[in-house]
């Protein structure tokens, strides 16, 4: 490359200082910008690239899902209630570290698309383009995790400790009333879309890491409910209690946990309680509120 053609804030002149770059966060006007901005890139995104950020995105939430499992396997008895409900939220964001970090689409984090759509740049049309696509995507993506997960009989570990977690988490979750799935899923995607928000403003990696952190572990903590987790939770324990092994179920009787089961009306009924209710959280309690408060009267839509 010509010197003479180089950007002068990434290469200076010959013998003179580079310039200092800023630790600061961005201010919350611009990570209204930046959330708008990312919005309208997202939305312009071909189908397959699209759909397959959102597959990864659906397998990313299921390995923070899968490590939850985990830190809850033979904690009841031996942990605190809180301090069991802190650890596992603070393990689960791992999935959402690494969307943000690594790369990929939730549907949960894009009900901030509405941010665009109210400044016009996005229609209704392509903002419910990317919703759809990505949904469907986290779906094959969580569900396939979950399928990969119980074929490497990794629910057997423990003797068996790690399965009794997964089916106990997709027992109580199939088991929600309605009413109850949908508000839990609203404070859910509350405090997903503001770690999303803080990770918009943040300036490294590690940065991006911290401001994920406490907004998804304190959701977990707080027992509230995020779409995306419940496609892999759910069809997990479903694999697990009806293509379980005999040496499995014979290992959940002797814990004393066995005739444990998940109604299929409550997995589709909870589904989509909850999915409703993290868009209201996400697009009109975040998104919404941010739009009018930071881009009502901006004069820098373009």
């Amino acid at each position: 490359m010509d010197i003479s053609t180089r950007d002068p804030t990434v290469f200076p002149p010959l013998g003179q200082p580079s310039p200092v770059a800023t630790a600061d966060a961005l201010p919350s006007d611009a990570i209204a910008r930046a959330a708008e901005d990312l919005g309208v890139k997202k939305a312009h995104l071909d189908t397959v690239t699209l759909f397959g950020l959102a597959v990864l995105g659906g397998a990313f939430v299921a390995f923070g899902g899968l490590f939850y499992t985990i830190a809850l396997a033979g904690a009841d008895g031996h942990m605190a209630y809180g301090m069991t409900r802190l650890v596992s939220g603070l393990v689960f964001s791992l999935g959402l570290i690494l969307v943000v970090v690594a790369g990929a689409q939730l549907f949960t984090s894009d009900c901030l698309l509405v941010m665009a759509w109210a400044s016009g740049r996005l229609t209704f049309r392509e903002m419910l383009r990317v919703w759809t696509i990505v949904w469907v995507g986290n779906l094959v993506g969580a569900v396939g995790t979950a399928l990969l997960s119980y074929l490497s009989g990794q629910h057997e570990f423990g003797h068996g400790l790690v399965g009794d977690a997964a089916l106990h988490v997709a027992v109580a979750k199939s088991s929600l009333p309605i009413a109850r799935a949908f508000f839990l899923g609203i404070l859910c995607n509350v405090l997903v879309c503001l770690a999303v928000w803080l990770a918009l403003g943040a300036r490294s990696v590690g940065d991006k890491i911290l401001a994920v952190l406490f907004p998804v572990a304190a959701f977990v903590a707080a027992g509230f409910e995020h779409c995306v987790a419940d496609m892999y939770f759910m069809p997990l324990g479903l694999l697990i209690e009806h293509a379980g092994s005999d040496v499995f179920h014979d290992q959940l009787s002797a814990l004393g946990h066995a005739g444990r089961h998940i109604p299929i009306g409550g997995f589709l009924a909870n589904l989509a309680a909850v999915t409703l209710g993290n868009w209201v959280g996400g697009a009109i309690l975040v998104g919404a509120t941010y739009w009018l408060v930071y881009r009502r009267n901006a004069h820098d839509r373009a």
